[in-house]
């Protein structure tokens, strides 16, 4: 999609929901996912996409896939990639490179419930951004990646506490 489609796209959708701002909350579609066999996992969501994952060997794992947690990583990085270029259409600035390396740091005795109060999670967080403009000045792509940063979903998924539920259901 050219950057003039994407421009006018957004233009079209924002338009909507300025309208009909009743339209703007949706229900996202689930991904489910199953244990193929040992620590595989693939999940499957709307018009068949899929996604594998699997564990290091030194935790049972196979090691033939990417972890759950870069994928998270890379959830974030491809996210803050696209609605940077979503920014930079919508202002009708032209962008040579977008590069987004996420990375974090974590303390792996949280998974097995080791040490007082040792998160299971990423501890911290790291995005690096690296953008080429044509024509816009350093500030310009500044406040693309801001803005950008500000409006990320996974972004703001990952910064923010989201109210969660968990629903067991056991097979008899």
């Amino acid at each position: 999609m050219s950057d003039t489609r994407i421009q006018e796209a957004i233009a079209r959708v924002t338009q909507y929901f300025a309208d009909n701002p009743d339209k703007g909350a949706v229900s996202d579609k689930a991904a489910v996912a199953t244990v193929q066999g040992g620590l595989v996992c693939r999940a499957e969501g709307p018009n068949g996409a899929t996604l594998i994952s699997d564990m290091p060997k030194t935790v049972g794992g196979g090691g033939s896939a990417p972890t759950p947690g870069w994928f998270l990583r890379a959830a974030l990085a491809n996210c803050d990639a696209t609605v940077i270029a979503m920014r930079a259409a919508q202002l009708g600035v032209e962008l040579a490179r977008i590069e987004v390396a996420v990375d974090s740091t974590s303390d792996d005795r949280g998974i097995f419930g080791l040490g007082d109060g040792v998160p299971p999670g990423p501890q911290a967080m790291r995005v690096r951004v690296t953008l080429e403009g044509k024509g816009a000045s350093a500030q310009q792509l500044r406040e693309i990646v801001e803005w950008a940063e500000a409006h990320s979903p996974v972004g703001d998924a990952i910064r923010r506490a989201i109210p969660t539920q968990l629903e067991i259901k056991l097979a008899s």
